[in-house]
């Protein structure tokens, strides 16, 4: 289905199952495609509900493509006010919500401003706890240049999804392929500046989430390290339970079996079975 943007366009939702919602953020480029491993491991158990940021997967970009007025439609700030839109539409008074990378961030942020309504958190190499350097930022601002996105293509995909299966494959084909046209780069460029944006850092901020907290970190991720990204959201959240898997960016999609062993304990199902995923 399709919801209203904050600029009037149609932000695509997709809803599996029934049951408490449960919803799923991607990362940058990502869409709600991503968790197409997980979603038949949550949807036996929760209305799971996963969305696509404006300029991903069925969601059109944002109108203002061009110069600092796409950072007020595209970045983790935009990403915040149009989910908690979008909360409103979809009737979430209570639910849980996952958060991979720039969609960690927006998920933590909207647990931090809604306390009320976020009944549990699952961050999975959340941005945002970085401690920055002038590499750190020089990487940041090279990621958001077009002509460097271009030349780049699906190679950072590739060095952070650190196991093949049948869901990176489609990952890393949707990131050579359709997130590579123009208005999709352009999304992907203004997400990158947003990271240097002092909103986006949770070191501070991170201390005041109220409600339990899954980490997830992968050991061989190299965009959100865990021997320093991970180590300090688990310091900014020492009740949270901190999980470092044998995976890269997205062990929901590399490794989604191992992810939601421990994913669905943390949300109260046992003795699950496991779907066969393909």
């Amino acid at each position: 289905m399709f919801l209203s943007s904050l600029d009037g366009q149609p932000v695509h939702v997709r809803v599996f199952g029934d049951g408490p919602p449960l919803v799923l953020l991607h990362a940058n480029p990502g869409d709600s495609r991503d968790f197409d491993a997980l979603i038949p491991h949550l949807s036996p158990h929760f209305q799971t509900i996963a969305i696509d940021f404006p300029g991903y997967g069925l969601s059109p970009a944002p109108l203002a493509l061009n110069g600092p007025a796409l950072l007020e439609w595209a970045g983790a700030d935009a990403f915040l006010r149009l989910f908690e839109s979008l909360a409103e539409q979809l009737g979430l008074k209570k639910f849980t919500l996952l958060g991979n990378s720039v969609g960690g961030n927006v998920a933590a942020r909207y647990a931090l401003s809604h306390p009320e309504r976020v009944v549990s958190l699952i961050l999975v190499s959340p941005g945002g706890f970085t401690a920055h350097n002038p590499m750190t930022r020089f990487f940041c601002k090279l990621q958001s240049q077009r002509w460097f996105k271009k030349l780049q293509g699906d190679v950072l995909t590739r060095l952070y999804l650190k196991h093949k299966t049948p869901a990176t494959r489609a990952m890393l084909a949707r990131a050579g392929g359709e997130q590579s046209r123009p208005d999709c780069l352009q999304v992907n460029c203004a997400v990158w500046a947003s990271f240097l944006d002092e909103r986006h850092d949770l070191r501070e901020q991170a201390k005041a989430i109220a409600c339990p907290v899954l980490l997830v970190s992968g050991k061989s991720d190299p965009v959100i390290p865990a021997r320093s990204d991970g180590k300090n959201a688990a310091a900014a959240m020492p009740h949270a339970q901190w999980h470092v898997l044998p995976c890269g960016h997205a062990p929901f999609a590399e490794i989604p079996d191992q992810f939601a062993a421990i994913l669905l304990p943390f949300l109260g199902i046992t003795g699950a079975s496991t779907p066969m995923v393909g």
